[in-house]
């Protein structure tokens, strides 16, 4: 049937190859890649000839409109990545999203994630976590990025590439303070590692090899001045030295409330009471 199925591969252990995938990827008439190359290995490991098509985080909406083409005349595309499943921290999202939008069959063939093997090896408790992908590349989006989960009392899932392990690691120190880290490692593979660090005394050696980092959350410590008033916060803040601006500011922050809502309030604080 002509469709898009969004194929799962291995990350590590071509064992972890699906029966499904490799049925899918043997009755498909074309398989739509990361890197062609990469990819070719992996087939001919599976005895598979398909024609290959490139897509790539560089060609990605081009590729979709190709993709979205070739299913539109008869034919069933797989979308595959390098490795683990295509759209979640690889390409393969605009794929989707055009096949959607037109209106066009789509199938997920699920496989092995680097996400979920690296949090059940580390044993974490607890309600849940949040996955954040692969940090931005410039130092000034990573702060910028990371601002907006530092208090989070979730803990924190990270891919990093080996040339960006050690840069991340010290820009989470830097925002999010010195935590716990477990650093997940050749994950699936003969060598496969957990250790379990510091921010602040993070040392992995060498990288090598692709990493996934789960970071502890933010502690649960709950300010004092959000038991009082809204009113009454920012009181205590002005008396504390800030200017009423600032004061607005801080409050509304720590409450997770909209500053004018705080600002409605500091209104009716008269300078000097």
């Amino acid at each position: 049937m002509a469709k898009l199925y969004i194929v799962g591969t291995p990350i590590g252990n071509l064992a972890d190859i699906t029966k499904r995938a490799v049925d899918t990827l043997s009755g498909v008439d074309v398989v739509a890649c990361e890197d062609t190359r990469h990819s070719l290995k992996l087939l001919n490991n599976l005895g598979i000839k398909k024609p290959l098509i490139s897509c790539h985080k560089h060609n990605e909406k081009e590729a979709a409109q190709k993709i979205c083409g070739l299913i539109s005349d008869g034919k069933s595309v797989a979308l595959i990545t390098d490795a683990g499943m295509p759209a979640v921290s690889d390409p393969g999202a605009a794929v989707v999203k055009e096949c959607r939008e037109r209106g066009l069959k789509i199938e997920c063939v699920p496989g092995a994630s680097a996400l979920t093997a690296a949090v059940a090896l580390c044993g974490l408790e607890g309600a849940g976590f949040a996955f954040l992908g692969f940090m931005p590349q410039k130092r000034g989006d990573k702060v910028r990025f990371l601002s907006k989960y530092a208090s989070l009392d979730l803990p924190l899932v990270f891919y990093c590439a080996p040339h960006d392990i050690i840069n991340d690691a010290q820009v989470l120190l830097e925002v999010l303070g010195d935590r716990a880290v477990y650093v997940a490692h050749e994950l699936t593979k003969i060598h496969e590692s957990v250790i379990k660090t510091t921010l602040k005394n993070f040392d992995i050696g060498e990288p090598k090899g692709e990493y996934v980092l789960i970071v502890e959350g933010a502690k649960d410590e709950r300010d004092p001045l959000l038991e009082l008033t809204l009113e009454e916060h920012i009181k205590r803040l002005i008396d504390g030295g800030m200017d009423k601006k600032s004061a607005v500011k801080e409050a509304a922050a720590k409450r997770r409330i909209p500053k004018n809502q705080a600002y409605q309030v500091a209104l009716e604080i008269k300078d000097g009471n």
